[in-house]
């Protein structure tokens, strides 16, 4: 019961960070990384822009995982160039949101560095 409290907890967190996110005209820096990896992960992209202004989003799709050496100088893996366009920003975020209990780590992880407060420490 816990367990599956958890994961919708996790999932209304990031579907409300990708509202916050959208909701303003002009993103910043910070939530156009967030939107960046959301499609990195959603996708198995290797190279992400998002056009804001145009509604489109250019990747890298990596074809082939098991071409991938992490011992090695990946000079080429296999992809495929994607050209896609969007109507909503939001609603194609929240589409890109696996709900696989695979995925909640990578989620918590962009809800702790992207929901982070600054911290200031002062010696006692």
């Amino acid at each position: 019961m816990e367990n599956s409290s958890l994961k919708g907890m996790i999932l209304t967190e990031v579907e409300n960070l990708i509202s916050r996110s959208c909701a303003n005209q002009k993103v910043t820096d910070k939530f156009e990384k967030l939107h960046i990896a959301l499609l990195k992960k959603y996708y198995n992209a290797a190279d992400v822009s998002i056009d804001y202004h145009r509604k489109r989003v250019k990747m890298d799709i990596i074809m082939d995982d098991t071409s991938y050496d992490p011992k090695k100088i990946n000079l080429y893996l296999p992809t495929l160039h994607a050209n896609l366009l969007f109507k909503n920003l939001k609603d194609f975020l929240r589409s890109c949101v696996d709900k696989d209990s695979k995925s909640l780590g990578f989620y918590a992880g962009l809800l702790r560095t992207f929901t982070n407060k600054e911290v200031i420490l002062t010696p006692v």
